[in-house]
């Protein structure tokens, strides 16, 4: 009768760490746990937490065979140094032993489940040393599964010890958390992944590119679980000879050199050849939303490395992504960078939405393209206040390519839709249209007294009144306002005088808030005097007297003959208002 098969074994459950050495990418915790170990300062429960498939599950076994470590001629105790196996090893790395209780908490979320395991807490070991409880993704249990566990969590018997394992830490209630030492197991660094996966490689005897690897440990996104799974269909794919170009078809991306292309292409602008490189990658198998994910990618990279030099030395980088890296982060601004990092956040959503994926990738790109086209702010204020479509002064950059200038650069002397629209707004006649900067006359104010009367002379009551009643000044030079605020001014007070003055000077002003002690406001010393007049008034022995001979007789005014003889001062407008006046003889 013939053997039956030996059953193949993913890679991900052959090489299942089994000590606390073979986790990779946790260290604080490893160190954590030793320490504890050997000082005997050993917790009543964990919870681990982390991504998908960093070791949480994996860990919890470890801790419970380091807590029932024995070896067979009965010596041994809790330990980290699990160098050879136990008698309770294999049981309890194949969830088998019937001390180690594993619990699903996604699928036994309920209280009636709890009161299982708590029923089971006061009876001692069967065949191990400590009874081991281990509950994966404890976040799912319910409120009244939490509110069960806490007594119990809270003083354990001695023999009994709670492991939970959860992707959402937040969703955790703190009273549980407060009783439990919580470890954070972290994403596996991309080196460090490529270096396991190698290692995985040549114990199979599979050939596969370095540069295959280093594919799989990014789309893996630090998840060992994640890595050893596409590792096993890389293997599966390309039958024991894995190259880089296969992996990447099998994944759906796109090549790196081609991605880098497409990116120097969308930022000089080139929609042609853009449209081109992306339909080359769709032709090859990417898919048009893995496309951008890609170019956000680069875009995020070239972000890191401009603010950043040291970036572009990551192990896990290609020397080309290094080397075109550092040149397009020299030559590329950040107002560049931001903007391509803003169109393909939005670009990818639409993507995966889209009804024809590849139709939408490729309107994303081309707006790439016309954005990479369009001027600075300078640029189309410069080409507003010249009235046509000139090239900014100075000499054009060279592009991230070297042959071409970059965006910025050539922006304003190519036909961009944005900058002729703004052009023909320029030379378009409309009767609402500003007057130009350089056709107000300048004026120079003296006094701060001058800009409130200019305020007033311009019919702007509110900044008037604000000037009067809220501006404490410190310093006043022509083009030079530095006030304290009094009262309830508003927060932009300082950016509406500098606007205004601006406006009605021709000149630039420079206004701000400062913490100096300034000047009562003009409203302050406007109501002193009035105060000060009536005091004196009040005080004249004509006044009293007739005070004295009107018993409850109030002042509630006091005017000067020159306020009753000056008129105030109007502009021309205003005068040009008013009706003609008559002749004397008339009156």
């Amino acid at each position: 009768m013939s053997e039956t098969p030996t059953p193949y074994r993913v890679l991900a459950r052959k090489y299942r760490p089994q000590r606390f050495e073979d986790l990779i990418g946790q260290e604080p915790m490893v160190r954590t746990l030793r320490n504890a170990f050997s000082s005997g300062r050993v917790a009543q429960a964990w919870i681990l937490t982390g991504v998908r498939g960093v070791g949480k599950t994996t860990t919890a076994r470890i801790l419970a065979r380091a807590l029932n470590y024995e070896r067979e001629d009965g010596s041994g105790g809790p330990t980290v140094e699990l160098t050879e196996k136990g008698i309770h090893c294999d049981a309890i790395m194949e969830s088998r032993h019937v001390d180690v209780v594993e619990m699903d908490a996604a699928s036994h979320t309920g209280v009636a489940d709890v009161r299982n395991i708590l029923e089971t807490v006061h009876y001692a070991p069967v065949m191990a040393r400590t009874k081991v409880f281990i509950i994966d993704e404890v976040h799912m249990l319910s409120t009244s599964a939490f509110n069960a566990f806490l007594k119990t969590l809270e003083e354990p018997p001695p023999h009994v010890k709670f492991v939970f394992a959860t992707t959402e830490l937040r969703k955790v209630p703190v009273t549980v958390l407060s009783r439990c030492q919580s470890f954070s197991l972290r994403r596996v660094a991309a080196d460090e992944m490529t270096a396991h996966l190698k290692r995985i490689s040549d114990l199979e005897n599979v050939s596969i590119e370095d540069e295959a690897l280093a594919v799989i440990a990014r789309a893996s996104e630090g998840s060992v679980r994640d890595a050893l799974s596409l590792l096993d269909q890389a293997i599966a794919h390309g039958e024991g000879d894995v190259e880089a170009q296969a992996v990447r078809a099998m994944l759906g991306l796109a090549d790196r050199g081609g991605i880098l292309d497409l990116f120097d292409a969308v930022m000089r602008g080139d929609a042609a050849e853009a449209l081109e490189r992306f339909r080359t990658s769709h032709d090859a198998g990417a898919e048009p939303a893995a496309v951008l994910a890609d170019l956000a990618e680069t875009v995020h990279l070239v972000t890191r490395i401009k603010l950043a030099p040291k970036a572009a030395d990551d192990p896990a980088l290609s020397e080309s992504e290094r080397v075109r890296g550092r040149d397009f982060a020299e030559k590329l601004s950040m107002r560049a960078l931001s903007r391509a990092w803003q169109i393909l956040l939005k670009g990818i959503s639409e993507t995966q939405i889209a009804v024809k994926p590849a139709q939408a990738a490729d309107m994303v790109l081309v707006r790439l393209c016309y954005a990479a086209d369009l001027p600075t702010p300078e640029e189309a204020i410069r080409a507003l206040s010249d009235g046509a479509g000139g090239a900014p002064r100075g000499p054009a950059p060279s592009g991230p390519s070297g042959g071409r200038p970059a965006p910025e650069a050539m922006a304003p002397a190519r036909s961009s839709p944005a900058l002729a629209a703004a052009q023909g707004y320029a030379r378009a006649p409309e009767p609402a249209q500003a007057p130009r900067a350089e056709s107000v006359p300048t004026i120079t104010l003296a006094r701060f007294e001058d800009l409130v009367a200019l305020a007033a002379k311009n019919r702007d009551i509110l900044l008037q009144t604000a000037l009067k009643r809220n501006v404490r000044v410190v310093r006043f030079e022509d083009g030079r306002l530095e006030f304290q605020q009094a009262g309830q001014a508003s927060a932009d007070l300082a950016g509406q005088i500098a606007k205004k003055a601006q406006e009605w000077t021709g000149q630039r002003w420079m206004v701000s808030v400062v913490s100096g002690e300034g000047a009562p406001t003009i409203e302050e010393r406007e109501q002193a005097e009035a105060a000060a007049l009536l005091a004196g008034v009040q005080a004249h022995p004509h006044v009293r007297a007739i005070l004295e001979k009107a018993p409850g007789a109030v002042i509630v005014d006091v005017r000067t003959r020159e306020s009753e003889t000056s008129e105030p001062e109007l502009d021309a407008g205003a005068a040009d208002a008013l009706p003609p006046a008559e002749d004397e003889d008339d009156l």
